[in-house]
């Protein structure tokens, strides 16, 4: 898919970290993918959040829906058919939303 290409690369261009994406394909309708990155400060997550979509706006004409840009502890991005989840470190181990969608997991079991 060229679009999660496309945000893999970008960010990847702005150093986001621990870059993790998620098949949702045939688990839920509200995506195709999810992609969870983290950046080392609530600036950079902001910086790597604002580049991501001027970059989709000129290069695919893909108005993202953005929450959580202003504080820059948790900002998510939706594109469509991929949605991106960038945080702090420390806001990514508290809320661990990769665990939600782990094979096997399904929300709200711990895996204890």
């Amino acid at each position: 898919m060229v679009l999660l290409e496309r945000i893999l690369s970008s960010l990847d261009d702005d150093k986001a970290e621990d870059v993790v994406q998620i098949d949702l394909r045939g688990k839920t309708a509200i995506a195709d993918f999810m992609v969870i990155a983290t950046g080392r400060s609530s600036r950079q997550v902001a910086g790597i959040a604002e580049k991501l979509t001027d970059r989709l706006k000129q290069e695919y004409g893909i108005l993202s829906k953005v929450e959580g840009r202003d504080t820059g502890d948790w900002v998510l991005i939706d594109t469509g058919d991929v949605i991106v989840h960038l945080f702090r470190p420390e806001v990514r181990e508290f809320y661990q939303i990769e665990k939600l969608w782990q094979p096997g997991m399904t929300p709200g079991q711990d895996g204890a």
